[in-house]
């Protein structure tokens, strides 16, 4: 029985990814291959995402609304790690910055120190407010330094300018560190006060990032940031994909004249060019998915995977048998905030922009939630899935939602008052699209697309 349901598993997930990627294929050769490749890096980036979610409520059902925090803690880390360094900014306030921050640091550490030692609560109080005040003064005036050099462009002080490779493992570790400290505190709570508490948590990250121009420049935001991939420009004047264009193209270039022919082809290569970048960041993108896939599977099946999911399934029966299930969940909530991290760093390197405004937790949350639900909570394939369908769904909505208003008031003129209301919907076609899916999902299919595998023995 068990060997069946592992075919039929198989079929299925067979059977639902080649459905994704023909209609993939049909939006490639009926619009544009810029634009589906652009869809792929997303969704492949949405997927790295909703498996870190899916880690934290499939295998541990830890309810996680902070997942933007972690997202942007990624995406800082890029500008820290790869950016080049504001030196005009570092020499103006770098070091006081430094001992304001060291200041602050020693506060609370020192105030911790004596709270736990039993010292009287008004020296405590006294210490603590006397180090909150050095270090108020110390980060006025740094900040002050900092952010006056050359506001328009800078007001920061930029990175360590090291490969942007490595900002995505810092990326990841800056979130695992977060969620330490953040399950540290929250684990303990029910799973409703969880999600309140990440979500708080959340809103901190962001707001502290948005509004602190000297760490990274808060919303005036951080542009030009270094790529592990060529750029568009340097492809177009490479001799070989020159070559490549040239002979896709062969039998329209030949019939034009010699100038013509130039012209053409110096058009040709701008698309080419762009789909080979994009290419470029699938390749890397895949390569890193299908490392966290193969690593997190391995940890499913392995002993400890099921430890897991026998915490989830029933807390009072592992806690009876000795099982630290506070441990258990805070390690799972680590593993998963981390792959967030690194999810979160590589949309902002893709991007090649750091824009704290475009963190908005209450809608992306959502989207990636509904990844994992319409996938299938607690399989990986399932939650992978969920980030290309939703994803699509989310950028294709607009051009759905047209072709089939056409199509429904084609007996209309383009006058007519219902008709033009229509069109002007169209940028909310998606939520209701949205809302429409996960309405069916729920209904057909409450365990997903491709549901968790249940063992029988």
């Amino acid at each position: 029985m068990n060997s069946i349901n592992n075919i039929w598993h198989s079929y299925k997930s067979i059977i639902s990814f080649s459905l994704m990627g023909f209609i993939l294929l049909f939006v490639g050769f009926n619009q544009s291959w810029t634009l589906v490749l652009g869809i792929i890096n997303l969704s492949l980036i949405s997927a790295i995402m909703a498996l870190g979610v899916n880690i934290q409520w499939g295998y541990a059902g830890l309810f996680n609304v902070g997942i933007m925090g972690f997202a942007a803690l990624g995406g800082v880390s890029v500008v820290l790690i790869s950016q080049q360094p504001v030196l005009e900014a570092v020499n103006a306030g770098g070091l006081k910055m430094f001992f304001a921050l060291l200041t602050g640091a020693a506060t609370i550490l020192l105030g911790v120190l004596l709270n736990r030692r039993n010292v009287n609560k008004w020296i405590v109080g006294v210490v603590v407010i006397l180090g909150y005040l050095i270090t108020r003064n110390l980060f006025s005036e740094a900040s002050s330094l900092i952010e006056d050099i050359n506001p328009g462009l800078e007001g920061y002080m930029g990175g360590f300018g090291l490969p942007v490779g490595f900002s995505w493992i810092v990326g990841g570790l800056a979130a695992a560190g977060a969620a330490w400290w953040i399950g540290k505190i929250t684990l303990s709570l029910r799973s409703d006060y969880l999600a309140i508490a990440t979500l708080g948590i959340s809103e901190i990250i962001i707001y502290v990032v948005k509004n602190e121009d000297w760490f990274v420049r808060g919303v005036k935001n951080v542009a030009g940031l270094p790529r592990p991939v060529p750029y568009e420009i340097a492809m177009q004047n490479s001799d070989w994909l020159r070559g490549i264009v040239t002979w896709f193209n062969r039998a329209d270039l030949e019939l034009l004249s010699q100038s013509d022919r130039l012209t053409q082809l110096t058009e040709l290569m701008k698309p080419a060019s762009v789909v080979f970048v994009k290419l470029c960041y699938s390749s890397i993108f895949l390569a890193v998915l299908i490392a966290l896939i193969v690593l997190s599977n391995l940890a499913l099946n392995s002993p400890w995977g099921r430890k897991v999911r026998a915490i989830r399934d029933n807390e009072e029966a592992a806690n009876a048998m000795g099982k630290n299930v506070v441990k258990q969940h805070l390690l799972i909530f680590i593993l998963g905030s981390a792959i967030v991290g690194i999810a979160g760093a590589m949309l902002v390197t893709q991007d090649g922009l750091f824009t704290p405004g475009s963190y908005r937790p209450m809608r992306y949350t959502f989207l990636i939630w509904v990844m994992v639900i319409v996938g299938g909570s607690g399989n990986n394939f399932g939650a992978i899935l969920g980030g290309f369908a939703v994803w699509f769904l989310w950028i294709e909505a607009a051009p759905i939602a047209l072709f089939l208003i056409n199509l429904f008031t084609a007996g209309l003129a383009d006058t007519h008052s219902l008709k033009i209301h229509l069109i002007e919907s169209v940028p909310y076609f998606r939520y209701l699209m949205m809302g429409m899916g996960l309405l069916l999902i729920m209904r057909y299919r409450p365990k997903g697309i491709l549901p968790e595998k249940i063992e029988i023995k």
